[in-house]
């Protein structure tokens, strides 16, 4: 029996108008790209050409096409079992960064190196930075407190010519700092990402990728298979999402005017609530809540700023060489 095709929309509408992953995968294209990825691709019920997105291998592989395909890297790879993050979300994540900046320089988007990000836990991956710089030409810190994450990055980064000299990894000794001991005295960046551990225990980590399984298989699995990997450093700290988002919070506060947007993903919606209730207690000056939206999943983006007006206005000034302001 024939599978049954499926007419699936031609773009996925609800990713950021700039992402480049809006249409459907071109297996064709990216098994041209990157020929390591054809083992990995075969008809799904459907008929229509895929991957089992169950299979960490296979998931791996294609996020190496996916970025060799559109943001030029020619060797990325990760150690087993660590964080292979889902790239069209991640550009989202890039994309309103910078519509977020735009909006504070008159609706022109700064780009080049002089913009400076600071990715809080960069991981093994170091996907934010690639898509950052390829992007908008922007340069990173990439902080971690784990080493092999780092060691993976720093290959990732003197692999691809590209990323040299704009994308330095910088550890974190004390696992309870997000800025200091990162930040230098009397450094600037223009906006800080991060990607928080979502869960508070391995025990609650091991139960939400069940279900994320269960809904890719569309069927009761057992044992969970980590298809998109993750130590338990990435996916879990004391407290969850919560605790780790409110100390970073907090943290800023000492980096008020050494930022112009920081930033994080919030997972769990009831936890916006009390991280803007957080931001409040900080005296943040400009909050504000961005919805993402990737296939079956929702998320938000938290962004703060403590700077004033007048602050901002000089910032845009100084170091974004601001475009002369539309008359009213």
């Amino acid at each position: 029996m024939l599978p049954i095709k499926i007419e699936h929309p031609k773009e996925k509408s609800n990713l950021h108008p700039r992402n480049q992953h809006r249409a459907r995968y071109d297996f064709n294209r990216l098994t041209e790209v990157c020929p390591e990825l054809s083992p990995y691709v075969r008809p799904n019920l459907h008929g229509d050409e895929s991957i089992d997105f169950a299979d960490p291998a296979a998931v791996k592989m294609l996020n190496f096409a996916l970025l060799r395909q559109y943001y030029g890297i020619g060797y990325w790879d990760i150690p087993e079992n660590y964080l292979c993050p889902p790239i069209p979300g991640r550009a989202d994540y890039i994309h309103y960064m910078a519509d977020l900046l735009g909006n504070n320089n008159y609706g022109k988007i700064p780009t080049g190196s002089k913009v400076r990000c600071l990715d809080v836990g960069v991981g093994a991956n170091c996907v934010y930075p690639i898509i950052g710089n390829a992007s908008y030409g922007w340069s990173f810190i990439g902080s971690d407190i784990d080493p092999v994450s780092l060691a993976s990055a720093n290959k990732i980064i003197d692999s691809n010519p590209a990323l040299q000299q704009v994308v330095e990894c910088r550890l974190q000794a004390n696992p309870k700092n997000t800025f200091a001991g990162i930040l230098q005295k009397g450094e600037i960046i223009d906006l800080s990402v991060c990607n928080p551990p979502f869960h508070a225990s391995p025990e609650e980590a091991r139960a939400g990728t069940l279900r994320k399984l269960n809904h890719l298989n569309g069927e009761k699995v057992s044992t969970p298979i980590l298809n998109f990997g993750g130590q338990e450093l990435e996916l879990c700290c004391e407290g969850g999402e919560e605790k780790f988002v409110l100390d970073m919070i907090s943290q800023s506060r000492q980096f008020a005017t050494s930022c112009f947007w920081f930033s994080t993903l919030i997972s769990k919606k009831s936890n916006v609530k009390i991280a803007c209730k957080g931001l409040e207690k900080v005296r943040a000056s400009d909050v504000k809540t961005i919805s993402m939206g990737q296939g079956h999943k929702n998320s938000r983006i938290l962004a703060w700023t403590f700077l004033s007006r007048e602050q901002q206005k000089l910032w845009r000034n100084t170091r974004w060489n601001s475009p002369v302001p539309p008359r009213d």
